[in-house]
């Protein structure tokens, strides 16, 4: 049975592989980066959202960001959409497709940054929340997988995973682009 682990790995491998040999993904991952260097800087915030495992990814990003990733730095300004008085209160009131974007209304600002992520590209609530970002003036950078769905065309940035039959090969490219944007982040400050 040891070959599940072994075809688990060697497929992380190809897609890993895949993604690191489209040239554009890195252009991407520079450009996202610069703007959310370029927001902290300027005295403005990071917010992160997505659902499942992708709201797990959400707030990884903003806890290294807020706590310490690799070197002792100031707490950088990044809040995950992830509190759940909020979540329910507003899908009780709002609806689910409300979770992120009623947050954003509240405490997002011209300037800010969004980092979206959905695998699918159409998670409706993540999609919300990034029309309202552009609304409000904000950056938008959107990690998803499979043809990026309705998320690509809303994002600033888009930095797509290049696989679409699981979810969960899509979010190992996702921590991994991740990981590598607040190391650029902390480099770059």
């Amino acid at each position: 049975m040891k070959e599940i682990f072994i075809d688990d790995f060697n497929e992380s491998r190809k897609i890993l592989e895949e993604f690191i040999n489209i040239p554009d993904n890195f252009e991407k991952l520079e450009y996202a980066g610069k703007l959310m260097v370029a927001a902290i800087k300027s005295g403005k915030k990071i917010l992160s959202c997505g659902n499942g495992g992708s709201m797990c990814d959400a707030m990884h990003f903003a806890e290294e960001l807020s706590g310490r990733f690799r070197d002792d730095r100031q707490s950088l300004p990044a809040i995950a959409i992830s509190d759940a008085s909020h979540i329910t209160c507003t899908a009780n009131d709002y609806g689910f497709e409300s979770i992120f974007s009623r947050f954003i209304e509240g405490v997002g600002s011209e300037g800010d940054i969004l980092l979206a992520i959905s695998t699918s590209g159409n998670s409706v609530n993540v999609v919300k929340a990034a029309e309202v970002s552009k609304k409000k003036g904000m950056k938008v950078v959107a990690l998803t997988g499979n043809n990026g769905g309705k998320l690509a065309s809303v994002a600033n940035v888009e930095i797509r995973a290049p696989f679409n039959k699981y979810s969960d090969r899509i979010q190992e490219i996702h921590i991994k682009a991740i990981h590598s944007l607040i190391h650029y982040i902390e480099k770059n400050l």
